[in-house]
């Protein structure tokens, strides 16, 4: 049964990857080292992202 209140993971992980670069993006010019960690930690959810949307086909 459908249930309208149950989040999908992949918006989930979605937002958060977006969220992720855009700080990525602002510490670029401020701290390199920790622009280069969240762009890892991005790369990181957009692997599970791809996972995912292989699982569901």
């Amino acid at each position: 049964m459908w249930n309208p209140f149950k989040s999908d993971p992949r918006k989930r992980l979605q937002k958060k990857h977006a969220a992720l670069l855009a700080e990525a993006h602002r510490l670029s010019t401020i701290d390199r080292s920790r622009s280069d960690a969240m762009v890892a930690e991005a790369a990181a959810v957009e692997q599970e992202i791809i996972n995912l949307q292989e699982a569901g086909q």
